[in-house]
């Protein structure tokens, strides 16, 4: 598959922006709105966001998939978090400085435990051979999902380590305006960030499955480029996103010739997500399932299963697909 970059780190806004005093639309009971100025950042020019390719920013969780146990696993993200005692430290450093990057940690004791299998994401900052924590105060890290995790079931759902594939949406190969889920192995994904989507993921903001029969797969970042972006100003943006329905989407993420990520999120132009109907929910989908390469029977609840019962089958739009049925 082709690869762009890799989600590692925070990625930063397209433009500079500015805190206001009002209620956030994008976390609740969060009292200030990060939004953007009409000025091109720094950390954008500087890695030639003219030149980058533009994507569809997809809402839901982020994954890595890197080898563990000697083959290909999907790993969840998990950031390390400072203890009680550090983040009260250094909330008070926050008050009284405008940047955190003075702040001293200790990150053999400030830091809250995380599991022997954690590894810290690759691209952070590090200082004698340890992560350094983020401008938040986080490491951002990974853990590998285990077969049949219960913290992680969402995620387990749509790999299977025996035969070694993920469950993933992507455009069909042969029909740029078709897309398709199918099974893909884990060994072409090595290396690349993903995000998983799904029922019980982030509020569902696509509308996927039910209660009953859950719906979630993978979509690797960069896979949906964004075609026809206007220039790159504020308003030109901002009227993009209202009006077109290429714009029905959470964001645009730029992947840079240098490998740095670039975003915009629809509230940082004071617009709203998630939509009644988004862009992806716009575009037919098929389904390539066929299993009969491989020698054992799967699971018959598993969705790699739930999905060969309707191989070949195209849908109008991805929110009507019903399992179970």
């Amino acid at each position: 598959m082709s690869r762009l970059g890799s989600v590692q780190r925070k990625m930063p806004c397209v433009f500079v922006t500015e805190v206001k005093a009002e209620p956030s639309a994008k976390r609740e009971h969060q009292p200030f709105k990060v939004l953007a100025t009409e000025t091109l950042s720094e950390k954008a020019l500087d890695a030639d966001v003219y030149n980058a390719v533009a994507t569809e920013k997809v809402d839901g969780t982020c994954c890595y998939v890197t080898n563990y146990k000697g083959q290909p696993y999907l790993w969840a993200r998990l950031d390390r978090k400072p203890n009680k005692q550090a983040e009260k430290r250094f909330k008070k450093f926050l008050h009284s400085k405008e940047s955190s990057k003075a702040f001293l940690w200790n990150t053999e004791e400030d830091f809250k435990p995380v599991p022997e299998c954690w590894i810290p994401a690759k691209e952070i900052e590090q200082q004698n051979g340890k992560p350094i924590p983020d401008e938040n105060g986080h490491i951002p890290g990974w853990v590998p999902v285990e077969k049949n995790s219960k913290q992680y079931c969402w995620h387990s759902s749509v790999v299977n380590y025996e035969f070694g594939i993920a469950l993933v949406l992507r455009h069909d190969p042969d029909e740029p305006g078709l897309l398709e889920i199918s099974a893909v192995p884990l060994s072409e994904l090595l290396e690349q960030t993903l995000e998983l989507i799904g029922t019980n993921i982030n509020g569902n903001p696509y509308g996927l499955g039910s209660k009953k029969y859950p719906l979630h797969f993978l979509i690797p970042h960069g896979a949906f480029q964004v075609r026809n972006l206007p220039t790159l100003k504020h308003n030109d943006l901002l009227s993009w996103f209202e009006d077109r329905r290429e714009g029905k989407i959470e964001g645009i993420v730029w992947h840079c010739g240098d490998g740095c990520l670039i975003k915009v999120h629809r509230h940082h132009l004071g617009l709203c997500w998630p939509l009644p109907d988004t862009y992806m929910n716009s575009k037919p989908v098929i389904i390539n399932m066929n299993l009969n390469k491989y020698d054992c029977a799967f699971d018959n609840e598993c969705l790699f299963n739930q999905f060969s019962k309707i191989d070949k089958q195209k849908f109008d739009r991805l929110k009507d697909i019903i399992l179970g049925v």
